[in-house]
């Protein structure tokens, strides 16, 4: 059965509608978490009707937009498995595939307790937090990274500057594309810095192509 003339036009529209609101909306709540649906709508250049179409009220649109930053952190790991490369090149690759997707939904941070729940979020970055476990386990145990902490105690402390850095971000203090962050994160973890440098500068060189 053929489809009616306008209908792929028509659905073309409505995904760059919805793709136009969650774009706007991961700006502007990282400017003001308390911007409203109307306020969000005039910003992303649709009428109220057709937000309300895609999201029918704030907790859809957090929902959607935590679907996303699921989904783009979890493709962040994915792309980093499996591989044998030394432990500081790992968290060094790891360091510089999320820092975009952080950058990119650091407006969740602010929205966690109030609107996600902690739970939400917990589950959001749990691929996450055990990839970097594993990496700074075998990095401890192949002595690249120190021990005075254990693993998991070391990946919290990593995730908490992680996050501080991009409160930095969102209040204008701090511009980095990853490469500073990965080098800070890597001798947090024990490597000296100019190692670590000389480590992200391949990873960084490696990944622009």
């Amino acid at each position: 059965m053929s489809q009616p003339v306008g209908r792929v036009p028509q659905r073309r529209n409505a995904r760059s509608n919805r793709a136009r609101i969650l774009a706007t909306a991961r700006q502007e709540l990282g400017r003001n978490p308390d911007v409203t649906l109307e306020e969000l709508a005039r910003a992303a250049g649709v009428v109220r009707r057709t937000l309300f179409g895609h999201f029918p009220g704030r907790a859809a649109l957090l929902d959607a937009l935590a679907e996303e930053a699921a989904e783009a952190i979890h493709a962040a790991v994915s792309a980093g498995e499996g591989g044998t490369e030394p432990a500081d090149r790992a968290l060094a690759h790891f360091t510089w595939a999320l820092w975009p997707v952080g950058d990119r939904y650091r407006m969740l941070l602010a929205l966690a307790r109030r609107d996600l729940g902690m739970d939400r979020v917990a589950g959001i970055l749990e691929p996450a937090r055990v990839r970097v476990a594993a990496i700074l386990e075998q990095g401890q145990r192949d002595g690249i990274f120190h021990t005075q902490l254990p693993a998991p105690v070391l990946s919290a402390g990593l995730e908490a500057m992680t996050v501080a850095l991009l409160e930095e971000v969102n209040t204008g203090a701090l511009e980095d594309d990853g490469t500073r962050v990965a080098v800070t994160t890597l001798v947090a973890a024990g490597v000296p810095e100019k190692r670590a440098q000389i480590v992200v500068d391949e990873v960084a060189a490696a990944a622009k192509g």
